[in-house]
């Protein structure tokens, strides 16, 4: 089959918050008309929040700072990039790279070659399903991760069981048992391996057994039952025809992968400077492929800060050098963005994005550069997984760019 060739000035694969709001900021400023395309293999644009019927959405944005529902917000970046001006393309899937900014889709136009002088690769993120966590046994219907029930629910209208049992106890879990209820579906109980001390103050709207894991699902065509087991030993079984599991987020980064970009060790996204670029010249990556997982706002506010970045390559700006890599210790998983240089960009809001694996009382941030502290900084408060934990970016400009790597500990 004959494969179409072309060219555009910026191509956007992922039409969620990130992907349309770096649409509209790069189709609607610069110094002369550029064609802007955004690629979605979905059938429709607007990612993650299209089937989160709940509100809150919109209020962090600054340019909007108003409440909307998931749909409607979704629906709102959609129209701001199409009415900027740039091409939205949805049922597309890119299959792989013919060069370093060319990639090869497949769609409703058939087979493309799309050349472009920036790509920007906004891909989100995804709850790790059943599989990948190692759940053992029987392979029924009536299990889910929260993504696959919001869009059962939400966007198709099914039936997806009568009694439910929720994985985690994170604020994603919450958005499942909403989702649950809405379906009409009883939540039996939320089940967490956390310990009760460090979900104080936590108000779950259903019975929360922590210190359990789930051991293993019962039930040949349709689920049955789930098998619990506390971490003193004991087991117990409730009956139930669904299950979610929620949270344990890892980015959407195939399409990094097969482009050979590096991936960070510990987001598992493409490493990024604080500009968004990646060690691929000519190639940005933005929103939740860095940091699974951050509001929505938060992914749009990303986007229209990495469209003033690739404005400035198009206009010439040189590509850097790998610069200092940042990593987190201990518990600290991982920080966002994770490459560093002293005279470099500062982060968006001026400061990291991390995470922690476990609870931390009022952790002290400590940077440090080969023995070397650049930086102390208290938290005021307690830092909890699944939750952003921020830290101040000026000290980036106390590096030595000849040492070694930027270690962020927490005391």
């Amino acid at each position: 089959m004959t494969r179409l060739t072309r060219t555009v000035d910026v191509l956007i694969v992922g039409a969620g918050p990130a992907g349309l709001a770096a649409a509209a900021r790069l189709a609607a400023e610069g110094t002369r008309r550029r064609r802007v395309e955004v690629i979605e293999r979905e059938q429709h644009p607007g990612g993650v929040p299209r089937h989160c019927h709940h509100g809150g959405f919109g209020l962090r944005d600054l340019d909007l700072r108003r409440p909307m529902s998931g749909p409607r917000y979704a629906t709102h970046l959609a129209a701001e990039a199409l009415r900027a001006g740039a091409d939205l393309r949805t049922g597309v899937t890119v299959t792989g790279w013919a060069g370093p900014r060319t990639l090869e889709t497949t769609g409703p136009a058939g087979l493309e070659r799309i050349t472009a002088r920036a790509v920007v690769l906004a891909t989100g993120a995804r709850e790790r399903p059943r599989s990948a966590r190692l759940v053992p046994g029987t392979r029924p219907a009536g299990v889910f991760t929260t993504g696959e029930l919001q869009q059962a629910v939400h966007l198709y209208g099914q039936r997806v069981g009568s009694r439910a049992v929720v994985v985690g106890a994170e604020p994603i879990a919450f958005s499942a048992v909403r989702t649950l209820r809405a379906g009409g579906v009883e939540v039996a109980a939320m089940v967490t391996d956390q310990p009760s001390h460090r979900l104080s103050g936590l108000r779950p709207p259903v019975p929360l057994l922590t210190d359990t894991t789930v051991s293993d699902l019962a039930g040949r065509s349709r689920l049955t039952g789930v098998a619990l087991r506390h971490r003193d030993g004991r087991t117990t079984t409730i009956g139930c025809d669904t299950i979610v599991f929620t949270g344990d987020w890892i980015p959407d980064h195939e399409l990094a992968r097969r482009g050979s970009i590096p991936l960070d060790p510990g987001t598992r996204g493409p490493s990024v400077d604080a500009a968004f670029r990646t060690a691929e010249p000519g190639v940005f990556a933005v929103g939740n492929l860095l940091h699974g997982v951050e509001s929505a706002s938060t992914a749009a506010e990303e986007g229209r800060c990495a469209a003033g970045r690739v404005e400035r390559h198009l206009a010439g700006e040189a590509w850097p050098g790998p610069g200092l890599p940042v990593r987190g210790e201990g518990p600290l998983r991982w920080v966002a963005p994770n490459r560093v240089a002293p005279d470099g960009p500062r982060p968006l809001r001026g400061r990291f994005i991390l995470r922690t694996s476990e609870p931390l009382a009022l952790p002290l941030l400590v940077v440090s550069q080969d023995g070397r502290v650049l930086h102390r900084q208290p938290s005021p408060r307690t830092a909890l997984p699944g939750r952003a934990l921020h830290l101040r970016a000026d000290w980036t400009g106390r590096t030595d760019p000849g040492g070694g790597p930027v270690t962020i500990t927490a005391y």
